[in-house]
């Protein structure tokens, strides 16, 4: 199935429907976090969507760069205050490469599993690698699989029930890891329906995918704000080093 890009009618109501990820309480502490592994820069973001963590990184003096698949997702940055500064590449995440060696590569919001092959994910990770410099840092933020909360024999659950928003997770292919977010939204107005297919990924395979590229663990936390990662996780921030 491959890399899944978002359309322009996503790409226009994006950060309404994703405002809570805007709140300071949850940016900021992703910011900080990056930020320190970044020093002097320069970054790159792959996934880049409409700048939510990109625009505020720049804005504290770092390079930044991006990748980002959805040219209507560009599009919305590129309205926003300070875009001017960054520079991003049309292209796919595990493939295209946009010049320099970046003290830190990073992913955030779950946006790996929007890979949906596991050849593809590592591949993901290997390009990661071959953009960072000698010791630099691929961060990649992502759920943990609940799955054990799913009743037996049932293979979909319903994630957000609001009044402007029903979310259902199907649990489509269970060998090959994928599931589906379905969504039936009303933003500003507007009907929005939007579903697509995801890849989740398990911790110990995130290592794995890692090892292959040729990077290794260094640190892992239960969220930004460095909660310690543990068995009830419900998302993991793994930073992988590539060795000096």
């Amino acid at each position: 199935m491959g890399s899944i890009m978002w359309g322009s009618d996503i790409a226009e109501v994006y950060d309404v429907t994703s405002a809570v990820m805007f709140d300071p309480g949850i940016l900021d502490p992703t910011v900080d976090f990056l930020a320190d592994l970044a020093g002097d820069g320069p970054v790159l973001e792959f996934a880049i969507g409409t700048g939510r963590v990109a625009l505020p990184l720049s804005a504290r003096g770092i390079e930044v760069h991006g990748i980002e698949l959805s040219p209507h997702m560009v599009e919305q940055l590129r309205a926003k205050p300070g875009a001017d500064a960054i520079l991003v590449t049309i292209g796919d995440m595990t493939t295209t490469r946009v010049g320099g060696a970046f003290t830190l590569v990073y992913l955030v919001w779950n946006a790996i599993m929007n890979v949906t092959t596991q050849d593809e994910q590592v591949a993901v990770f290997e390009n990661a690698a071959a953009h960072l410099a000698p010791g630099g840092c691929f961060v990649v933020d992502v759920v943990v699989p609940q799955l054990q909360r799913i009743p037996q024999g049932d293979r979909a659950r319903v994630f957000s029930f609001e009044r402007d928003h029903l979310g259902v997770d199907t649990y489509d292919d269970f060998v090959g890891q994928i599931s589906s977010s379905h969504h039936w939204m009303q933003v500003e107005g507007r009907f929005v329906h939007h579903s697509a297919p995801y890849r989740y990924i398990y911790p110990s395979e995130l290592v794995l995918m890692a090892r292959v590229a040729g990077l290794r663990l260094r640190e892992r936390w239960g969220w930004f704000d460095r909660t310690p990662f543990t068995d009830d996780s419900e998302s993991q921030v793994a930073v992988f080093e590539r060795p000096a």
